[in-house]
C-alpha cells in the first residue's frame, strides 16, 4: 500500500492472476478487506505436521528393532550353557545388551525431555523414600497411613496416575514419601509410565518394593528384573574393583584373589565391545561380567530396598512364617495399620542417617531439632555445609560431646566424623 493512501474498509482488494498457465481470466484469489486477514496456506503446517510424523514413526521402528535385538540376544543367552567353555561369549553378549538397554532407555533426541524423564516432583526434606509396586498392592493405603496425605484408594487397578508426595516426621527427621504409579512387566523397555516411575526410583534413597501377601512370590523377582534393567543395584554394594583407562599398553588384567567368572579374554572381549582397547583393571574380590560392565557403563546406582509384604491379615500363620525367610523384608497390613512402627524403624536403619544436634554457646543442646547428615558425609564440614554455606568461611574449631569424641567436650577440626546424636558448638574466628 502507497503512503499517504486511504482505503475503505469495505472496499475490496482484488489481486491479480500472474499465472500464464491459467486460461481463465478471472483472479484466482478471493477478495479480501483490509480488516480480514489474507487467506493462510496450510502447505508448511502440514509439511511440518507430516514431518513429525514421520520423526515419531521412525522413533518407533528404532525403538522396536532395538527391542527385538534385546530379545534375539536374551534367547541366545538362555539357550547358551554356563560353563568355563562359554564365558567369554556370554560376557560378550551381556555387554552388547548393556549397551541396547543404555540405547533404549535414553535414545537421543532432538529438543524436548528426553524418554527417561521422571515425575515433576521437588525433593524435600532429608531423604525421599519411593514406593514401587504392581498396581492395586496397597501403595496409596500405606503412604495415605504413613504421612496423613491423601491419595486415592479403589478396587481397580492403576487408581493412581502420578507420583503424589508425602512427608514422615521420624526421630526428627523429614523423610519424603512418594506413591508412584503401579509398573507392569516390562516397564524398562517402555511399556506403560514405567520409564517415568523408574526414573524417578533413580532419585530416592531408599526404595519400599511393596508386594502383595496373597499373589504370587514371584512378583518380587519380576519388580527387581524391572529395577535392574535401568540401571538400579538394590541391597548391593559397588563392585571392588578398579578400571581406568590409558592411552596406550593394551588391557592389563591383575587380581589379588581366585577368580572363578573372569579371564583375560572375557575382559577384552568385554573391553572391545565398548571400543575399549587400552586399560588398567584389577580385581579385588571374584568379580562377574555384570560387575565388570556395571562399572564401564558408569551410571549405576547402588540404594538399600525393603520388600514390604502388605495384606498379611489375609494369609495364615504358616504362609507368614515363609514369608519371614526372606532378607529384607517387613510384614505389613497397611488397612488395619499392623507393624507400621516396625517398618518406620526399618526405613530408618536403612536410610543410615545420622542426627547431630546444635549447642549454641552457653546454652543447652537443642534435642528438638537436629541437623540430619548422611552416613556417607557426616563430617563437621558437612555439618556446618548443612547449616549455612558461609559458614566454613568463619569456622575456627569445634567443641564435639558424644561418641565421636575421645573426651567431653574434645576440640576438632573440620576433618572430624561424627557419630549419631553427636552434640556438636562450633566457634567462630573473632
Amino acid at each position: 500500500m502507497l503512503k499517504g493512501c486511504a482505503v475503505s474498509s469495505a472496499t475490496p482488494i482484488l489481486l491479480r492472476n500472474f499465472s500464464s498457465t491459467s486460461s481463465s481470466s478471472e483472479p484466482i484469489h478471493k477478495p479480501f478487506t483490509a480488516q480480514s486477514p489474507p487467506p493462510v496456506h496450510r502447505d508448511r503446517r502440514r509439511t511440518h505436521a507430516h514431518t513429525y510424523a514421520l520423526t515419531l514413526d521412525f522413533s518407533a521402528s528404532t525403538m522396536s528393532t532395538v527391542m527385538q535385538k534385546i530379545k534375539d540376544i536374551e534367547d541366545e543367552m538362555a539357550k547358551t550353557q554356563k560353563n568355563k567353555a562359554t564365558a567369554h561369549h556370554l560376557g560378550l553378549l551381556k555387554a552388547k545388551l548393556a549397551k541396547l538397554r543404555r540405547e533404549l532407555l535414553a535414545p537421543p533426541s532432538k529438543g524436548g525431555g528426553g524418554a527417561g524423564e521422571g515425575f515433576d516432583v521437588t525433593k524435600s526434606g532429608d531423604a525421599r523414600v519411593g514406593l514401587v509396586g504392581f498396581p492395586s498392592v496397597g501403595k496409596s493405603t500405606l503412604l495415605n497411613k504413613l504421612t496423613g496425605t491423601f491419595s486415592e484408594v479403589a478396587s481397580y487397578e492403576f487408581t493412581t496416575l502420578t507420583c503424589i508426595p508425602g512427608v514422615i516426621t521420624y526421630r526428627g527427621a523429614k523423610i519424603q514419601l512418594l506413591d508412584l504409579p503401579g509398573i507392569i512387566e516390562g516397564a524398562k523397555d517402555g511399556k506403560g509410565r514405567g520409564r517415568q516411575v523408574i526414573s524417578t526410583s533413580r532419585t530416592c534413597n531408599c526404595i519400599l518394593i511393596v508386594l502383595d501377601a496373597i499373589k504370587p512370590i514371584t512378583h518380587k523377582r519380576l519388580i527387581e528384573k524391572e529395577l535392574e534393567g535401568f540401571g538400579i543395584r538394590l541391597n548391593k554394594e559397588p563392585p571392588n574393583l578398579t578400571f581406568r583407562k590409558k592411552d596406550k599398553g593394551g588391557i592389563n588384567f591383575t587380581s589379588t584373589v581366585t577368580n572363578t567368572h573372569l579371564d583375560l579374554e572375557t575382559v577384552k572381549a568385554i573391553c572391545s565391545e565398548y571400543r575399549i582397547h587400552n586399560a588398567d583393571i584389577t580385581l579385588r574380590y571374584d568379580a562377574t561380567a555384570d560387575d565388570l560392565i556395571d562399572v564401564i557403563e558408569g551410571s549405576r546406582i547402588y540404594m538399600p530396598c525393603i520388600y514390604v509384604v502388605n495384606k498379611i491379615d489375609q494369609i495364615t500363620l504358616e504362609e507368614l512364617e515363609i514369608l519371614d525367610k526372606l532378607p529384607h523384608y517387613c510384614p505389613v497390613s497397611a488397612h488395619l495399620e499392623w507393624n507400621l512402627d516396625g517398618l518406620l524403624d526399618k526405613i530408618w536403619e536403612y536410610l543410615n542417617l545420622t542426627r547431630i544436634y546444635t549447642k549454641p554457646k552457653g546454652m543447652n543442646p537443642d534435642y528438638e531439632d537436629p541437623v540430619i547428615l548422611s552416613s556417607k558425609r557426616k563430617t563437621v564440614e558437612d555439618f556446618c555445609e548443612r547449616i549455612h554455606k558461609d559458614m566454613l568461611k568463619q569456622f575456627k574449631y569445634a567443641l564435639v560431646w558424644g561418641s565421636s569424641a575421645k573426651h567431653k567436650p574434645q576440640r576438632v577440626g573440620k576433618e572430624h566424623e561424627l557419630e549419631d546424636e553427636d552434640v556438636v558448638q562450633i566457634i567462630k574466628k573473632v
